[in-house]
């Protein structure tokens, strides 16, 4: 069954918690992430709790996801590709985090987004994603746009198939999270206009991937 991640509202920025927005959390001494190609700071989008789910956050154990993009001069470094250094998918341990300190000299809209938004989880409407937004919509009497994305799962695909593979085991990477830009302008995400993010993870090598489509 697939598991919907619900616009909650506003959140705390450095909640423990999965959320869109605000401040990544980190171990300490870990550096604000840089573009490949510009060498600029990327934005933060959004932290994963691995083991969340409906019934609550579980014990923490397998860590948490954290997704930047560069955002500097948007379209130019191909932030969209798993592999062109526009983007990153860290994977950190729950335990020691913090913020983590902004670069200075750096204009905010470039670091973070504009709001701050929290993640309810529903569980159900069948095992495809775009079928299941269509049908929480409709029961709930809300706009599919709510649907900030999926919780594991199958990806839904925009484009071809792009599932990567890890570059340390060579296994096919699982699905960690698809995303949706959102419903609020001051806290969508930049995935084209209309974009879908995916985000995958091989836990055992601490190695993750992320990209969009549109």
């Amino acid at each position: 069954m697939t598991t919907l991640m619900i616009d909650a509202g506003p959140s705390a920025a450095d909640a423990l918690v999965t959320r869109t927005g605000g401040l990544p959390l980190a171990p300490a001494g870990t550096e604000w992430p840089c573009c490949a190609s510009c060498e600029g700071p990327m934005q933060f989008l959004a932290q994963v709790l691995l083991d969340d789910r409906v019934e609550g956050p579980g014990e923490g154990g397998r860590g948490v996801l954290a997704l930047f993009a560069c955002q500097n001069d948007p379209g130019m470094c191909a932030d969209w590709e798993p592999a062109s250094g526009g983007n990153r998918a860290l994977l950190f341990p729950v335990a020691g985090l913090g913020p983590l300190t902004r670069p200075d000299g750096v204009e905010e809209e470039v670091l973070v987004l504009g709001a701050v938004r929290a993640v309810d989880l529903e569980r159900g409407y069948g095992d495809e994603y775009e079928p299941a937004r269509e049908a929480w919509a409709v029961e709930s009497g809300r706009s599919e746009s709510c649907v900030l994305g999926q919780l594991g799962g199958r990806p839904a695909w925009i484009q071809a198939d792009e599932t990567p593979s890890c570059p340390a085991c060579d296994r096919t990477m699982p699905l960690v999270v698809q995303l949706e830009e959102g419903p609020d302008h001051r806290s969508a995400m930049n995935f084209g206009g209309a974009g879908s993010a995916y985000a995958f993870a091989c836990e055992p090598c601490g190695r993750a991937s992320f990209l969009w489509q549109c």
